[in-house]
């Protein structure tokens, strides 16, 4: 059967000046666009949800019930309402119906921190707040529990029990492979000869506070520090020019808060340093054997290693350790040049958050 072109209300093909098939194409266009404008405008069905308004939804009823927040903790589905007198209340995203208090819920009163939390504690807690008040809250959920639970860590009888600071949920073993921060390592050790030289040329001159050593003890323990607490020594940087340039070229050497040190540590022979714990899980402490006698020993977490010159060792200091020097006098001292670096499950927000809060200057 024939259909007519006249029941089409196409353009007489003249004015078209084309053939009647591209009249055609034209009008099934026109239906295709009519299609799509009722089917957009059209309500949508009961209980179906339009892609992209739901959280703008969400975040519209938690506003409107932040506002009864009275200075408690929000529950809310958004990651930022506002409590009252203009407190920015911060959750972790979870559902509708999930009651749980998120880790990024900052401490709007004293009340609210551990009451056994020490002063120490609370200012640096403080000055958390104050970081994200400046930059975002954002990735400092495990700084924020760690300092939080930092005061009940401390009572506790564990194995690993940094005494500062704890950053949760970070994977440790009390010495970690090469691989863990294998550009640093391989410049440490390419340095050795420079190193040890560097050295030698400061022992040479006398243990003595006035050229900088300090941490002198009754057995030959002594520090040069190039480092001390995020902050450069400048005149023993001046005595060891090389060793300086060898650590500004570490990518992971923790320069910027009281965190990180580096030195050359000294422990003569007969001695035993009892075991301690570090101040902080989120560093791991490099050791460059320097001078290492034999029967030196350095156990970390019940794992005894030793030291050999010329090679690095990396370990976690906030696990229970103790050294030892057990040789004769004849032997020297044991020399390391020990760097602290960042643990490498610490993230990039987390290290800026982190030099941040232990400031040098705070």
């Amino acid at each position: 059967m024939d259909w007519p072109m006249d029941l089409l209300p196409l353009p007489p093909c003249a004015v078209l000046g084309v053939r009647p098939l591209n009249g055609l194409l034209w009008t099934l266009l026109l239906l295709f666009l009519w299609y799509c404008y009722r089917v957009g405008s059209d309500p949508p069905a009961p209980g179906r949800a339009i892609p992209g308004k739901h959280k703008s939804g969400s975040r519209r009823s938690v506003l409107s019930r932040a506002s009864s927040c009275a200075g408690a903790v929000c529950r809310a589905t958004s990651n930022v309402a506002t409590g009252d007198r203009g407190t920015p209340c911060i959750t972790m995203e979870t559902g509708e119906e999930e009651q749980e208090q998120g880790y990024l819920t900052p401490v709007l009163s004293h009340a609210l921190f551990p009451a056994q939390a020490t002063a120490s504690g609370r200012k640096l807690y403080a000055a958390l707040q104050e970081y994200a008040k400046r930059y975002s809250w954002a990735g400092m959920g495990r700084i924020h529990k760690g300092l939080r639970e930092q005061a009940t860590l401390n009572d506790r009888s564990s194995i690993q029990k940094p005494h500062l600071f704890f950053l949760p949920d970070v994977p440790s073993i009390p010495f970690f492979p090469r691989d863990a921060h294998r550009h640093d390592i391989e410049v440490l050790e390419a340095n050795y000869p420079i190193i040890l030289a560097e050295f030698q040329a400061v022992y040479q001159r006398g243990i003595d506070p006035k050229i900088g050593w300090t941490g002198l003890g009754p057995k030959g323990q002594a520090v040069f520090p190039l480092y001390s607490a995020g902050v450069c020594v400048a005149g023993n940087c001046r005595s060891c020019p090389c060793t300086y340039r060898t650590l500004l070229s570490l990518r992971t050497f923790i320069s910027s808060n009281s965190l990180g040190a580096a030195g050359f540590w000294l422990l003569g022979p007969g001695t035993t340093l009892g075991g301690a714990y570090g101040p902080t899980n989120t560093r791991l402490r490099c050791h460059l054997g320097v001078q290492t006698p034999p029967q030196c020993e350095l156990v970390v977490g019940g794992e005894p290693q030793c030291w050999s010159e010329g090679h690095c060792l990396l370990v976690d200091d906030s696990f229970l350790h103790t050294v030892s020097h057990n040789g004769v006098a004849e032997d020297g001292p044991r020399v390391i040049f020990s760097v602290d670096l960042w643990h490498p499950n610490v993230a990039a927000a987390e290290r800026q958050a982190l030099d941040y809060i232990f400031c040098p200057d705070q």
